[in-house]
């Protein structure tokens, strides 16, 4: 019986990390899928000094792209850590 509560209390701990990364990265996939989006013509203001290109344009065209898939990967990598810690990873 004590094996099964503490594996009942291992998958709420685990629960409880994955549910903070995972909205943590909602809160950051939102920013910049739509609050950045709003501040475009601020941002125009200022330039990518090697490219030339607005910042704003770039955020909008490029840059929301670049982070969701910097995101994925650090998603996957951050989530493998914690599966790893509670004894729930997949086997290599």
């Amino acid at each position: 019986m004590a094996d099964s509560t503490s594996m009942k209390q291992k998958e709420e701990a685990h629960w409880a990390k994955t549910s903070r990364l995972m909205f943590t990265h909602l809160g950051i996939w939102f920013f910049f899928g739509f609050i950045i989006h709003m501040f475009v013509v601020p941002l125009n203001k200022f330039t990518i000094p090697i490219l030339g290109f607005p910042l704003g344009f770039y955020m909008a065209a490029q840059g929301s792209l670049i982070v969701f898939v910097v995101m994925l990967f650090l998603f996957a990598k951050q989530q493998d850590k914690i599966d790893r810690e509670f004894g729930f990873a997949e086997e290599d």
